[in-house]
């Protein structure tokens, strides 16, 4: 292995356990959020929530396709958010047969203000950062992101 190879991998390993770190760190902050819009609200089905606030009203299949898991899984979580309160089914005005679900307005505004306050966390984590590094780590992230989608 050549030295440009070793320091490659080196680099490599460092970024696989940074992202790790984040990984985690994601994890938690989600199952915070979760809570915090709903005590019983799990972290999987938050992240069904906020897609649905983000994309509106939309059919079990867009969602199942959206998630890549299947429709049945995709149901229960929607039983879990209905159960909570937190999403409304209505008859999708295209196709009687089928079930729009959409985030509640309760639901919606709790979302908002999770999102705000973690906003203010994080401002108040990288006030000291630079726009022009905030901008560029975004970029980078972005980057990274797109790269492994490819």
């Amino acid at each position: 292995m050549t030295t440009a190879t070793a320091a490659r991998a080196d680099l490599l390993g460092g970024l696989e356990e940074e992202v790790g770190v984040m990984i985690r760190r994601i994890r938690r902050v989600i199952g915070e959020r979760a809570r915090a819009v709903h005590p019983d609200l799990q972290s999987s089905s938050y992240l069904m929530l906020s897609w649905l606030a983000q994309h509106g009203p939309q059919r079990s299949s867009a969602m199942a396709e959206a998630f890549g898991i299947d429709k049945g899984a995709i149901s229960r979580q929607v039983q879990h958010l209905v159960d909570l309160g937190l999403v409304d089914r209505t008859p999708d005005p295209a196709d009687g047969r089928a079930t729009l679900v959409s985030a509640s307005v309760d639901a919606a505004a709790r979302l908002a203000e999770v999102k705000d306050d973690r906003r203010r966390w994080l401002d108040d984590r990288l006030g000291d950062w630079p726009d022009a590094d905030l901008s560029e780590f975004v970029r980078l992230l972005s980057r990274y992101n797109a790269a492994l989608d490819a």
